[in-house]
């Protein structure tokens, strides 16, 4: 079985107490859920881990549902890594997966990763048809011998913190709604690919950013970002859509970097999104857009030295 390959891959010195689940974007509901194993694994004497998924099991389940990331699988280990968790393992979602029954799942649990005890989320489920609720895998664990805790869902503001909730305000282009249920910026990383050099030829150098086809995206529009370069952070304003003035049909990231002249092709670029400045909007001419672009730069550049002297 693949899933037995991959959990022998992580070898326990002791045993662990683990939580389970896809942690798409490691937003701050998350990351309640990931402090408190982290903090009670400790008090226990026990090793924290997370069992995470490589695809979304939505996409095996309901392959005609695409669902867009809000993190890749790199950023999200290192997300769940920088919380204090020892160890993390991606299991490859399969059918074969998808058939286990929950006890099933758990006794693997127990006899490759030593557990103890599950800290699960509100509404959590594990195994075929969801019949792993809570309720369920309390009465497992009396039986098999190993503890189960689950924690109330986050609310901010009256939201419910969700990758769904997350994903709608994204498509929405509400930035600070966004940032809010995250708990930090939302960014965007990619390698920078070569464009068509319509933004040199207007005096706005770009980086064109590939993020891959199933990365979720801000709504269209025109956004005060800044670019990780290196180790600096610079001021920079990018475009997501379809750059309807040129008519190119194409949706693309590019990033005007200010202050900044290097050359980035072939570099992986991350943008954090700090505000939305307009909505991507189509010009009568050239010098129309020239001049815009112009006033975009502007006002990104204020907005930022206004956050870092408010930051500072």
């Amino acid at each position: 079985m693949r899933i037995v390959e991959e959990l022998s891959q992580i070898k326990p010195e002791r045993e662990t107490l683990l939580t389970i689940g896809v942690f798409d974007g490691v937003h701050i509901g998350h990351q309640a859920l990931l402090t408190r194993l982290r903090d009670e694994a400790r008090e226990k004497g026990l090793l924290s881990g997370v069992v995470t998924f490589r695809c979304h099991p939505q996409k095996v389940l309901h392959p005609e549902h695409k669902l867009m990331w809000l993190s890749d699988l790199n950023t999200r280990v290192e997300l769940i890594r920088a919380l204090g968790i020892n160890f993390v393992i991606p299991l490859a979602f399969t059918q074969e997966i998808a058939k286990l029954g929950a006890k099933e799942f758990a006794q693997l649990l127990k006899e490759h990763l030593k557990m103890r005890g599950l800290v699960v989320g509100p509404d959590f489920a594990l195994g075929r048809n969801r019949e792993g609720n809570a309720r369920y895998l309390k009465l497992l664990g009396e039986e098999i011998g190993f503890t189960v805790e689950a924690i109330s869902p986050v609310v901010v503001n009256g939201d419910v913190i969700s990758s769904s909730a997350i994903r709608a305000a994204l498509a929405n282009g509400d930035v600070a709604k966004v940032q809010r249920l995250f708990g930090r910026p939302f960014s965007l990383t990619g390698k920078v690919v070569a464009g068509d050099q319509r933004g040199r030829t207007l005096g706005f150098p770009t980086a064109n950013i590939d993020v891959g086809p199933d990365q979720a995206l801000p709504g269209d529009g025109v956004y005060v970002t800044v670019a990780h370069v290196g180790k600096d952070l610079l001021p920079s304003v990018t475009n997501i859509g379809v750059r309807p003035t040129f008519g190119s049909g194409e949706r693309l990231v590019e990033t005007y970097i200010m202050d900044y002249d290097g050359k980035l092709k072939g570099r992986r670029l991350t943008i954090e999104l700090v505000d939305k400045l307009r909505d991507e909007k189509r010009f009568g001419s050239v010098d129309e857009l020239k001049a815009q672009m112009a006033k975009d730069v502007s006002e990104a550049r204020n907005m930022l030295e206004k956050r870092a002297e408010k930051e500072g």
